[in-house]
């Protein structure tokens, strides 16, 4: 019984935690008290109407008495349930709340360990799976305890040695029913748990839908798909024959109390030590009994299959938020950066980064050059703050940047990178995302950053214009379309600090022509960080420091590199040659 109870213990701390409307909570279990109460006065009005019938009691001010009864008693029932459903919504609702305010606080660590396919499913199943037992289960199980206390309390009164006849049939029950019920949580949250897997591929294939048919890899991801299929299924199955072992048992039982409860009064009935209308009464209040009890064994179940899906819930609110939730909010304009022996890895066996320091004065362009796998991207991700340095410090003038919030300092960056990264929406969604109050910015601003971006001509073409549907992250846009839309939304944050990954790696000449001037636009009077896959695209930077293996083995101007460092030579003569 303890290990029942400590199991239990977490879910319902969590509902708990989700403060409960109580209100409609005491009003609903009011009216389903009131409806279950009026219940158990049928049999007792059957019992006397059979024993003592005749026409003369029958009269029309009788019969409206007990229509309006049953349709208050409907009423009532209604309110309650619709109550008590309500207050198992609201819950949910407010669950859900927290899972998403802690997951977009999260950090980038979190979604690299991750799949977001089985994050979805954490906030979408394993709550639904909630939400089914507290909206429905939970108040069919609460009138089901009063009605089974009420009845009881009747039928001993009744007759007491018939009543305990009865409940035999419960110690039997419970012994059957105790080890189906463990075996079922198993299976659920096993269930659970492949259904998380196989969301997470399904959201996958779908989302890289292009390079799926590009590799022709339909072939591939038919029997990855089906094989998830076949597990849900063999799942499916299990869960299926615990159902069927349970509906026969409990069917048994029921007719089996129902069969002996007949025979025993039919022969106090006949000796006399019973009435007719007794036994028509003990029938009735036994049914108020069996039929809150059949949908115990669905409550409990579901009850096993929340407590596995609880467990998930509470990993992910229990997770730690991202650094920088508080913090300072200062300006961080013609402020210097300084990097002072920052190094970083992933876990502990595999450093990335080891003692990386440079200073980067406000205004100057700073670049990142190297073998690739070197650490420049992971370094960028550091300067965003994605990730922390596991030792050293990054610096805006004399503080860290681990004592502004997380808002403050990416306020202030502007991020380009190749892909351009996108939201399904309109190109002025997409403008403006992330902004506080973008519906009051004028499309006077929008056009006026899509022509610094030298990306108004082409949203011009669009009969829409700047609520024209990009698409799942933009395949409505050619790659240059989408650089010049990210650069149109750089320049409406005006960030003090620049950081581009490359923004033109991919694209065809006349594209890269037209990006790269607006990015040198772009570029005029901010600190920008650029890494370089093409050093024709940096040798005019202040300072280019040369990455390999994670450590810095080069840093200075492009002509004092090709001086000084063999590698950056060699890769320049490649290049520029």
């Amino acid at each position: 019984m303890k290990n029942k109870q400590n199991s239990l213990k977490p879910f319902i701390s969590l509902i708990l935690s989700t403060n409960i409307p109580k209100l409609a909570l005491t009003f609903g279990l009011i009216a389903s008290l009131i409806t279950t109460l009026a219940g158990l006065v049928v049999p007792i009005l059957t019992k006397n109407l059979v024993d003592g019938f005749s026409l003369s009691m029958l009269s029309v001010p009788l019969i409206i008495a007990i229509g309006v009864a049953f349709i208050a008693q409907a009423i009532i029932s209604g309110l309650s349930l619709y109550l008590l459903t309500s207050v198992g919504q609201k819950i949910v609702a407010r669950l859900r709340d927290r899972m998403w305010l802690k997951l977009v606080r999260l950090p980038v660590s979190y979604f690299d360990k991750t799949s977001s396919g089985e994050t979805v499913s954490r906030v979408i199943n394993d709550t639904s799976i909630v939400r089914e037992l507290i909206s429905q289960h939970f108040p069919q199980f609460i009138t089901g305890i009063i009605s089974i206390i009420g009845a009881v309390s009747i039928l001993l009164i009744m007759d007491w040695k018939m009543t305990l006849m009865m409940l035999i049939a419960v110690p039997i029950t419970i012994l059957v029913m105790f080890p189906l019920g463990r075996q079922m949580a198993k299976i659920s949250r096993g269930l659970q748990d492949e259904t998380a897997i196989f969301t997470g591929h399904i959201q996958q294939t779908l989302s890289e839908i292009r390079l799926m048919k590009a590799s022709t890899a339909e072939q591939y991801e038919e029997k990855q798909g089906l094989s998830g299929i076949q597990k849900l299924l063999s799942f499916g199955l299990k869960e299926a024959r615990v159902f069927a072992l349970i509906a026969p048992i409990m069917q048994f039982v029921i007719m089996l109390v129902i069969v002996i409860i007949i025979g025993y009064g039919g022969m106090r009935v006949a000796s006399g030590t019973m009435s007719t209308g007794s036994l028509i009464a003990f029938l009735l209040y036994l049914f108020q009994i069996i039929m809150p009890v059949t949908t115990f064994a669905m409550f409990f179940t579901q009850l096993q299959k929340a407590k596995g899906a609880t467990e998930r819930i509470i990993n992910i609110l229990e997770l730690q938020l991202e650094e920088g939730q508080d913090g300072l909010d200062i300006d961080i304009t013609n402020k210097p950066v300084h990097v002072d022996n920052v190094s970083f890895a992933y876990s502990e066996d595999e450093p990335v980064l080891r003692n990386i320091s440079f200073e980067a004065q406000s205004g100057e362009m700073i670049a990142f050059a190297g073998p690739s796998g070197g650490g420049k991207t992971t370094m960028f991700g550091l300067l965003e703050r994605f990730y922390e340095p596991t030792s050293g410090d990054i610096r805006i003038g004399d503080t860290s940047i681990k004592d502004l919030s997380i808002v403050s300092w990416r306020s202030q960056i502007g991020y380009v990178s190749q892909e351009s990264a996108m939201m399904a929406g309109t190109i002025r969604e997409n403008l403006c995302y992330g902004l506080e109050n973008w519906q009051e910015i004028s499309d006077e601003r929008l056009w006026e950053v899509a022509k610094m971006a030298y990306a108004d001509e082409f949203i011009r073409e669009f009969s829409n214009g700047l609520d024209t549907e990009v698409g799942e992250r933009g395949v409505k846009l050619s790659g240059g379309q989408r650089q010049r839309i990210a650069i149109a939304r750089a320049f409406l944050r005006d960030p003090k600090i620049l950081m581009m990954d490359e923004a033109t790696a991919s694209l065809d000449s006349q594209s890269e022509g037209i990006v790269q001037k607006a990015l040198t636009r772009l570029m005029e009077g901010r600190t920008t960080f650029v890494i370089a896959h093409r050093l024709s695209t940096i040798v005019d930077a202040d300072k280019i420091i040369f990455i390999e293996k994670g450590e810095v083995t080069g840093s200075g101007t492009h002509q004092e590199l090709i001086e000084t460092h063999a590698l950056y030579r060699e890769f320049a003569e490649q290049q520029l040659a």
